[in-house]
Order: structure tokens, then C-alpha cells, then sequence
């Protein structure tokens, strides 16, 4: 007599980890080389960066920076520091920009360096990983919520190539978002003037090479501002 065999159900995997409280992530220690994100209360440890991921966030906190500088805004760009989404949940995007009120505000309370619900931040970067569905889905929704007036996610993965910027516009609901792909210009909303190359975000020169590079042109004008005096004329003037 044959005998139907009954499928095994799978045994579900328990998640034994604990659940914390806001307040509890704050004040957390864990291991001290991994970084962890709160979601629904449960800690998720960040993936190690690669050399990429590091050069994209170095690139745009250099260019932000120059950005800021240069409209002289009362603004910082910031790596490391948390974002608060809801009553349990906490993110730390991989570049943040906010007023540097804010940011005092955030130093000045005891625990991780979190900014939260009424301290918005103007914009948060995301450079996509290994778990594409965190940055595009479940992280865009809770910047939403959270009223994040700009969210850009930069994806450097071969053959997805492109920088998607979500904003808040005036007169819609919730976030409306632009793709910026290879051979074009992203173009802020929250700063109209910000405008960088998306080939230069998705595979950035070094910083240090920047930096030396800017130097060079500093020091060449001084030496061109230092003949024209000896010739009797003002650099200013000319």
C-alpha cells in the first residue's frame, strides 16, 4: 500500500535578540568595530563598507562641504550621525546635512549622537549595499514619514547605475523622485544651485587628490599675486 509522505514544514528560526526601547539604542555598547541601526526596536548591524562606498561619501561630503562653504550657509555634513524615523525605529544614512543647531543640540545630550523627530535634517544620502530593498523601499518610506525634505540614494552597482533624488514638493503628496543616470548632472532641490557629476559621484577621484589639486591653484595665484606687486601692481585691481 503506498503512504503519501506529508511535507516537513520548515522550523521557523526564532529571533531571541532583544528588543530595546529608543532610549535603550541610545545608551547601547555594543561591539565596538559594528555600527547598528534600530528598526521596530531590533538592532541591525551595518555592513562593513567597501573602498567604493567609502570614496562615494568622501566625494560627497567634500563637494557639500565646498557647497555650504561657498554660499556660506549655516549648515554641516555629517557622517555617523543618527536619525531618529519613529517612536522605535533610528537610521544612520551614510552622509547627513543639517543646521548646526542641530547638530549642537544632539552633542549636547548624553548617549549616541542621534538627531530627533522635530530636529529634521535637510538632506540624508544613502549609498546602496547588499540589501538593495532597505534603501529603496523601506528606508525611503520611513524618510518620508519622517519629513525628511530631501533622500538621495546613490547606486554604484554595475548595469543599475544611477543617483535617485526624493524630495518633498510643495503641493504633492509625500516624495516625488527624479533618476539622474551616467552622463548627466544631479541637481538638488533642497540647494537649486548643487549641481555634480553623476559619472564623478559613481567612480570619485580620491579627496586627497582634490585637496592637493586646489592647493596647487592657491599657490600658483599667490606666486602670479607676488610678481604683479613686484611690477608695481595690485592684484586686487586687476
Amino acid at each position: 500500500m503506498s503512504q503519501s509522505i506529508v511535507p516537513v514544514a520548515e522550523e521557523k528560526q526564532l529571533d531571541t535578540s532583544p528588543t530595546l526601547t529608543f532610549e535603550e539604542y541610545r545608551f547601547y555598547q555594543g561591539e565596538s568595530d559594528v555600527k547598528y541601526e534600530l528598526y521596530k526596536g531590533k538592532l541591525i548591524p551595518m555592513p562593513t563598507a567597501t573602498i567604493l562606498h567609502i570614496k562615494i561619501c568622501e566625494y560627497l561630503v567634500y563637494q557639500l562641504q565646498r557647497y555650504l562653504a561657498e554660499h556660506n550657509l549655516d549648515l554641516v555634513v555629517k557622517t555617523g550621525l543618527g536619525v531618529r524615523t519613529d517612536e522605535d525605529k533610528s537610521r544612520i544614512p551614510d552622509v547627513v546635512v543639517c543646521t548646526q543647531s542641530l547638530l549642537e543640540q544632539a552633542a549636547a545630550r548624553p548617549g549616541a549622537g542621534i538627531l530627533e523627530f522635530d530636529e529634521k535634517p535637510l538632506l540624508v544620502v544613502e549609498v546602496v549595499s547588499e540589501n538593495r530593498r532597505e534603501d529603496y523601499v523601506v528606508k525611503r518610506g520611513e524618510y518620508e514619514l519622517a519629513n525628511v525634505p530631501e533622500y538621495c540614494i546613490v547606486d554604484p552597482k554595475t548595469g543599475k547605475q544611477k543617483i535617485r533624488l526624493f524630495a518633498l514638493i510643495e503641493g504633492e503628496d509625500g516624495y516625488t523622485y527624479t533618476d539622474f543616470l551616467p552622463g548627466e548632472e544631479m541637481e538638488s532641490v533642497v540647494f537649486p544651485n548643487l549641481r555634480l557629476s553623476v559619472n564623478e559621484i559613481l567612480d570619485p577621484p580620491l579627496v586627497e587628490g582634490l585637496i592637493k589639486a586646489e592647493q596647487a591653484q592657491l599657490q600658483k595665484a599667490e606666486r602670479l599675486a607676488a610678481r604683479l606687486r613686484e611690477l608695481g601692481v595690485d592684484p586686487d585691481a586687476v
